[in-house]
Formats: structure tokens, sequence, C-alpha cells
């Protein structure tokens, strides 16, 4: 088994770490970026978690020496890298949004910068590994992983680990092992809510949303008071918090002066060159602290801006083993390639094409949806309806992304201007060409 990552940002060391320790090895695991020093480095920690692992580990010159033969092609790309982001995130800002990178004025910018490289990687994965799955993270990931599927022969499936997030913390909530929890999951990526909760198969929905100090419990900030959550019946992921409460979003980053993405940037400052030297000149086990470090500052720091405006410098971090994580980037990485490789069958929640998983939704549509996976098959929960409550919110969205995937392949300016128009937290044909024109996405 020959597994290709392309995009070796700061979170290829746990992805690797997965992988490495997983109950089926891969043979082969090649690494690719752009930037081959940063692949290198991050290969270099990686590997430090599994020493012992019979896994070749390498860092590829050329996507096509990457792709080339690959079973499983990991797209987690950045496009003009953490800089763009966080220039992404405060034109939003200064236009009246809330800045951030998969929600909003931002999310498409993102977008609109990042599917013309993943697509460039689907048609290599065409000619170089026709029978590759493409799984793709980068975000937006239903979007993305929308506009390689329309465009596209190559096997492709979304992931993102916020719906296992939130499952776990509902876990944590019900006092049940995570084992013991099934929740039924439907949206779109970053758009996604649970409409029932069991504990051994006996529903537990009504006991959750009766009670505020558990509903208060599943997110790492305030983000939805409880009489929100029960009047909607849903139990919504945190990003949902960006559509609900877009005002109380943007009032918490003014506060702070900062968005997400700025305050990302300074915390990475020079945290590469750094680890670079401290792995070189004391060794792998002091770079894979150093970047413990880092991982538990980043985690720790996770919505409390948007959620609280509070700065992510404004608390120590916590000294926790990133490694060691139930839930998170690594294990629904790592969950998914075993129950498509036949190896450890289950049920994760994926980003699919709707095939009728959501009714009220175009079959083409990407959607997020609870699915059984096993030996290259998906197959997608019963077919169940969009809740009347949130059918509005959801099928805008959707409608926004289909028009941005076809303004993204023609590149045409006022198809884009549409596109923006149409997003729910738009809603302006005037208000989207001011903003195509401050993103530069016109060119």
């Amino acid at each position: 088994m020959k597994i290709t990552i392309l995009g070796c940002g700061l979170r290829t060391p746990l992805l690797l770490s997965g992988l490495l320790n997983t109950g089926r090895l891969p043979d082969e695991i090649v690494l690719y970026d752009s930037d081959s020093a940063q692949s290198a480095l991050m290969g270099t920690l990686g590997r430090a978690t599994a020493p012992d692992s019979p896994t070749r580990l390498r860092v590829a010159g050329t996507p096509q020496d990457a792709i080339d033969g690959s079973d499983y092609v990991l797209c987690a790309i950045r496009p003009a890298g953490m800089s763009a982001r966080a220039r992404d995130e405060r034109i939003a800002l200064d236009h009246g949004y809330a800045g951030q990178e998969t929600v909003g004025p931002a999310g498409a910018a993102m977008a609109w910068r990042t599917m013309p490289a993943v697509l460039g990687y689907a048609r290599l994965i065409e000619s170089l590994a026709p029978s590759a799955w493409l799984i793709n993270f980068t975000n937006p990931a239903g979007l993305v992983t929308q506009a390689v599927q329309s465009t596209s022969s190559v096997k492709t499936i979304g992931i993102c680990d916020t719906p296992a997030e939130l499952f776990y913390r509902v876990s944590l909530s019900l006092g049940a092992d995570l084992s013991r929890v099934r929740c039924d999951y439907f949206g779109l990526n970053h758009l996604g809510f649970i409409r029932r909760v069991e504990v051994d198969g006996e529903d537990r929905t009504e006991s959750l949303l009766e009670d505020d100090q558990r509903l208060r419990g599943l997110y790492p900030a305030g983000l939805f008071p409880p009489e929100l959550i029960r009047e909607i019946g849903l139990i919504p992921t945190e990003y949902v918090f960006f559509y609900l409460r877009p005002d109380a979003a943007r009032a918490n980053q003014l506060k702070v002066g900062k968005t997400r993405g700025e305050e990302l940037l300074t915390m990475n400052g020079n945290l590469y060159a750094e680890l670079s030297t401290i792995t070189r000149e004391e060794g792998t086990a002091a770079g894979l602290r150093r970047y413990a470090r880092y991982l538990n500052h980043r985690n720790a720091s996770y919505f409390r801006l948007e959620g609280d405006g509070k700065s992510a410098f404004a608390d120590e971090a916590p000294d926790w083993d990133p490694f060691a994580a139930v839930t998170g980037y690594h294990r629904i990485a790592v969950d998914t390639i075993q129950a498509l490789s036949g190896a450890a069958p289950a049920e994760i929640v994926l980003n699919v094409a709707n095939r009728g998983a959501l009714p009220t939704l175009l079959d083409s549509d990407v959607v997020e949806v609870n699915c059984a996976v096993n030996r290259n098959s998906i197959v997608r929960a019963p077919a169940a309806a969009v809740p009347r409550q949130v059918f509005g919110l959801i099928e805008s969205t959707k409608a926004f992304e289909r028009s941005l995937i076809r303004a993204s392949l023609s590149r045409s300016a006022y198809q884009l201007q549409w596109a923006l128009a149409q997003h729910p937290l738009i809603r302006d044909w005037d208000v989207a060409g001011r903003l195509a024109e401050a993103f530069s996405l016109r060119a």
C-alpha cells in the first residue's frame, strides 16, 4: 500500500504518527510539498513517533513522483500559506463580516484560490494512479470535494474531524464511552447537525437538549445559548456559529483586534525554523516536545477568539500528549483508510455525493453524512429529509457552492459575483462585487 500526502503543513507529524502506528501498515508513505525542506522536517518528526515502523517514508521532488502508483492520496494543501488566510479574514472583517477561512466571504476566497490547485492534482491522479482514492482534507472540504467530483473521474471523498469531535463531546456529556454512542448526523461540511443521539440504542436526544450544562459542555467556547439549540431541536457543529451568530463572531474578533488567521500567523512565526534548529542540534525528541507545545497552544485556543472574545495568547497551553488524542485530524484519516482498505470497517461521517441521502438536495451535491465504509465501499445512512428549520440555510449555502464551482471553472467575473451574492451571509449583488474586487478574485 502506498499513501501520498500532498501538503506537509504543521499537522503532518500527527498524521504520520497515526499512519505509522496503525494496525495495517502502509508499505510506503510519500510526502510532497512545494517546500521540500518543510516536507523533510515534518517527515523527520513524524517518523520519530514510530522509529521501528517498517514503512518506507520519503520526500518526493515532484507531485508526479509522489502520486505515481499511489493507493490513497491525502490532500491537505494551503495555496499561498497562512498569510493568505490572514489576509482573507482581515478583508472579510473590514467589510462587515466575521473572518473565517471556510465560512462566508473569506471561505469563498479560499475556495477560489484552492480549487484549481486541487483539480490539477486530480488530473495527475487520473493518469498516474487511476485506482487511487483522493481523500480531501483541503478546506473548504465539502466544496473542494464537490469541485473534484464534478470534473474528474477520481474516486473522491472529503473528511473533517469536526463531527467526530462533537460526537466525542456528546459522549463525555452523557458519561458514556464513545463506542456506546451513535449520533445521527447530516448537513454540509462546517454546516452540520446531530438530529438524534443514542446510547446503547436508547434515544437520549431529549434529555441532552433539556440540560443546559451538558449543552454548554459540547463546545470549546460559549457559542450557542442552550435555548437556541432547543429551539432548532438539533445539535449544531461549532462552525454553525458563523451562520447563526455572525454578529457575535465579528464583535469578538473586533474586541481582540485579530482574526484567527492573524493569531495563527503570529503563533506559527518562525516555528519551522525553530523546529529545524532544535531537531538538528538537540535531536528529534526535543523537536517533538516543542512541536507538542505548539499543538497544545493551538488546540487549547480553538474558537476562544470568536466564541469568547479571548486571545490565543491569554492563557498558558496545557501539558497534554496530542498524539494520544481520541479524536482529531490524524484519527479520522487513519480510520478512513483502514475502513476503505478492509482492515477495519467503520461508520464514519464523510463528505460524499448525496445520491439520495438528503432527498431535498441534488444527487450530485456533496453532503456530510454518516457512512458505513468497508473495502472500497461506501454506503450512506438511510435517506432522511433535511429538517425544515435548517433546510433554507443548507439549500442556500449549497446553491452558493454550486455557483462558485461553475464560476471557478469558467473564471467568469459575473458568475463569481452571482455566486457570492447567493451566499446566505452576503445576499447582495453590489456587495458581492465589492468583495470580489477586495479579494482580487477577478484577476
